[in-house]
């Protein structure tokens, strides 16, 4: 009986440390944690690595420089590109690389998207949490929503209580009519500036896969 009771006990000390987190409150604590780290990750440069999956074997890599333009845009330049497809000769090898060009196009689109869940404004981080469902799940904030950024698309993040930065972000949406699936991870500067780490994306559609890792990050001469 004694257990029964603590048991009941803790379930609604549970439910009501849930009932306690306001919405527009965590919205806007996060949203201003953000914009803090955000303003010292513009002192950096960095190189995202992209390898490109495609029937589970290795066809393409990339290599994407990323640095925040003096309006404050995060600005991608494609730096390299290598195939490990042979390329053919005649009007088949110019049809390939042709292909291979749209490709690479598609590629950078779908990573594309992945950057318009990795950087949500404070409106777009308002609209999240006041769609979310939010919990507090092994010493982490956890937010989950739908019709985020587009109709029908899912974004769910692990949040750090502590600075209130994003460590883990999880999306489902669409490029075009393809389905897109992604994983965002963070980690954290020995200054305190939490950074992207990797960047993983499922298109079923292409039957391919891309896992990104960030890389060579450097604060930039002033």
């Amino acid at each position: 009986m004694q257990k029964l009771i603590l048991i009941i006990i803790l379930v609604i000390l549970t439910s009501v440390s849930y009932a306690q987190i306001d919405k527009d409150q965590l919205a806007l604590t996060v949203a201003k944690a953000e914009d803090q780290n955000l303003t010292k990750l513009k002192e950096y440069i960095w190189k995202r690595n992209s390898r490109v999956m495609v029937d589970d074997q290795l066809k393409l890599t990339t290599v994407t420089e990323f640095s925040f333009d003096e309006t404050g845009k995060l600005v991608p330049k494609m730096v390299d590109a290598q195939t490990t497809v042979k390329q053919k000769p005649g009007l088949r090898g110019a049809a390939q690389k042709s292909a291979a060009g749209d490709k690479a196009d598609y590629i950078e689109k779908a990573l594309g998207l992945s950057l318009a869940y990795a950087y949500m404004t404070k409106g777009e981080l308002m609209d999240f949490f006041d769609k979310a469902t939010i919990t507090e799940k092994d010493g982490f904030i956890e937010a989950v929503a739908s019709n985020v950024n587009v109709p029908n698309d899912r974004l769910f993040v692990k949040i750090d209580p502590k600075t209130h930065l994003f460590v883990y972000k999880e999306f489902s949406s669409f490029l075009g009519k393809d389905p897109v699936d992604g994983k965002l991870s963070y980690d954290k500067f020995s200054n305190g500036t939490m950074h992207g780490t990797t960047t993983l994306l499922n298109m079923p559609a292409q039957k391919m896969k891309i896992e990104g890792t960030n890389q060579d990050y450097t604060i930039r001469v002033k």
